[in-house]
């Protein structure tokens, strides 16, 4: 075809003269000459076509994230297109459909954490056959492991424990045992022997105070380090580290009634336990915070030393 526009009157190949015609920006009414498609089948919709068609049509617009890619983003075509799709996910509120392809994206695949499927049977008050059953429930409707095993489960937890992080204190502490071990003894052992008047038997999940405290700052490991970056500490590693502990104890009222079935016992439940208060640093010759329990008084804090029932 040959450009009808004053001044051009270049021969144009059929298929590219719509696109020709749109570099004359300065054509006020080129939309009249634009090529108009009369007739002929309608377009099918994009995700109805074959893979071929799709790549022809789609030619152009991959042309252009390519060089975008190339430009802007390293070359990594996949995280535009990606970002580009979950952003019209979003627009539309598909967000369900945008958490689970952003966390395969991420490598998460859509499945919760084994520490967060634990936190959701503690909360929920589920026994363990109870969880197992709703974890086979959902696999089997929706096809897809979204929670996970009780094994992973209750590997999640041994991690939770004190005893668990291999440590050493640096000088070593006096009187205290370097074997970091922990277990089932009697609650009241190494108490004097006063107590007669209460004659209890006790059993109790003792754990090593230094044990214990190891695990809790293992556990705050990420506020510790945000607090130091809060304060321009990153790079900041050789202490000494001031820890205040607030120690509690508190009694966990009659077990029978927390079970609410059976014979009513008179067991009762007790906890030892202790809150990491703040923690600072000593840097120059000031003293910088970089941890501070916002709830003290709250349980959710409390680090156990000792479970014990009487």
């Amino acid at each position: 075809i040959r450009c009808p526009i004053k001044e051009c009157d270049e021969e144009i190949l059929y298929g590219k003269y719509g696109q020709h015609i749109s570099s004359h920006k300065e054509m006020k009414e080129r939309e009249l000459y634009s090529h108009i498609n009369k007739g002929g089948r309608p377009r099918q919709h994009l995700l109805s076509l074959t893979r071929r068609a799709q790549k022809h049509r789609l030619r152009e617009l991959k042309r252009q994230v390519k060089a975008f890619a190339e430009k802007e983003e390293g070359g990594d075509i996949k995280a535009v297109c990606m970002t580009l799709f979950l952003l019209a996910l979003r627009a539309k509120n598909e967000h369900r459909q945008a958490d689970e392809l952003e966390a395969i994206m991420q490598g998460r695949g859509s499945g919760l954490h084994p520490a967060v499927c634990l936190a959701i049977r503690v909360n929920t008050f589920l026994s363990c056959s109870q969880y197992h059953k709703m974890y086979r429930t959902v696999k089997a409707v929706t096809g897809r492991q979204i929670f996970q095993p009780l094994h992973a489960l209750r590997t999640a937890e041994k991690a939770l424990l004190p005893g668990y992080h291999p440590f050493e204190w640096k000088p070593p502490l006096k009187n205290v045992s370097t074997n970091t071990e922990v277990g089932i003894i009697d609650g009241l052992s190494g108490l004097p022997l006063s107590i007669d008047d209460y004659p209890v038997d006790t059993i109790a999940k003792r754990f090593r105070y230094d044990a214990a405290l190891v695990c809790a700052l293992k556990d705050m490991e990420e506020e510790i380090l945000e607090g130091m970056k809060a304060k321009n500490l990153d790079d900041y590693l050789n202490g000494p580290f001031t820890v205040v502990v607030k120690e509690s104890c508190d009694g966990m009222g009659d077990v029978s009634e927390k079970h609410g079935s059976g014979p009513a016992v008179p067991e009762k439940a007790v906890r030892f336990s202790f809150t990491v208060m703040n923690i600072a640093i000593a840097h120059g010759n000031e003293s910088k915070r970089i941890f501070e329990e916002v709830k003290p008084n709250s349980e959710l804090c409390c680090k156990p030393l000792c479970l014990m029932l009487a």
